[in-house]
């Protein structure tokens, strides 16, 4: 009879200890930066109301919201779509051609020696600069803007991941050595585990710098996009406008943040660095 007893409370208990984590979890996550937040958001408002400063030069937090739910769809769910679309076209572009570079890379360093330093010189170009060539050859498509995307992604998958896979461990690669392994099985099996955890977190930074090249490209023309929108309302000094297609655009930027970090836990949830806490 105790042990049914034993048995029917365990999941109770189990519950009660999952609420307690998720508890904790959001009073030390989610809470301070939404206080913080909503302190730094309550401050923009009163101070700009105080000092009377006007819309064209800086909108109150008030302004912007209602810019936001005056006409979401046009503005900025259709601009915010296009935009988005580079964005996550570009990264997925880039950081596959960067992974498939890097593999070949990472087993010769005579072909590294060839090739990593012309990649150096090109990272060491503003790229931005490139964006109007791009205009003129590809037209005022879509495509620009993807390429811009894919060429600021690039080059930190690029590095990252060349030292995720040429940093394992010389007793695991003796091992694998020593039973007669493969190529394939040595990348599959050894070094590409290795370098996941450099990959994923070139993927945070990479992930960020694609919204920005979607949205220069959009500067240097496009007929739509929020980069597009912003140029356009700044140019009529609409300033609730453009703080509201940043804001579209913060958002966005942390959306694909939040799909990286959840790529990161399922992929790495053998990692050391998921299993603390």
């Amino acid at each position: 009879m105790e042990q049914a007893t034993e048995f029917v409370q365990t999941p109770a208990i189990s519950a009660s200890a999952r609420m307690r984590r998720r508890l904790r979890t959001f009073a030390e996550v989610v809470l301070p930066p939404t206080i913080f937040f909503g302190l730094a958001i309550t401050a923009w408002q009163v101070y700009v109301t105080v000092k009377e400063i006007p819309t064209i030069i800086m909108p109150k937090p008030s302004e912007i919201l209602a810019r936001l739910l005056e006409d979401p769809h046009y503005f900025f769910i259709e601009n915010g779509m296009v935009t988005f679309t580079e964005a996550l076209s570009g990264f997925v572009i880039g950081s596959i051609a960067a992974l498939m570079l890097a593999v070949f890379l990472a087993r010769s360093r005579a072909l590294e020696r060839s090739i990593f330093p012309l990649a150096v010189v090109i990272r060491a170009t503003p790229l931005i600069v490139i964006a109007p060539l791009l205009i003129i050859w590809f037209g005022y498509s879509i495509y620009p803007k993807i390429i811009m995307a894919a060429l600021l992604c690039f080059f930190p998958v690029l590095v990252n991941t060349i030292i995720g896979l040429r940093s394992v461990s010389p007793t695991s690669l003796e091992f694998f050595h020593s039973v007669a392994a493969s190529e394939w099985e040595i990348l599959t099996r050894l070094r590409a585990p290795h370098a996941l955890p450099y990959v994923l977190s070139a993927f945070k930074t990479a992930v960020t710098l694609s919204v920005i090249g979607a949205v220069v490209a959009e500067w240097s023309g496009a007929g739509e996009g929020l980069g597009r929108l912003i140029f356009w309302q700044a140019s009529l000094l609409n300033q609730p406008s453009v703080f509201a297609a940043i804001v579209v655009l913060a958002l966005m930027g942390v959306a694909l943040t939040l799909m990286v970090a959840w790529l990161e836990k399922i992929l790495l949830f053998w990692h050391e660095s998921s299993l603390v806490g």
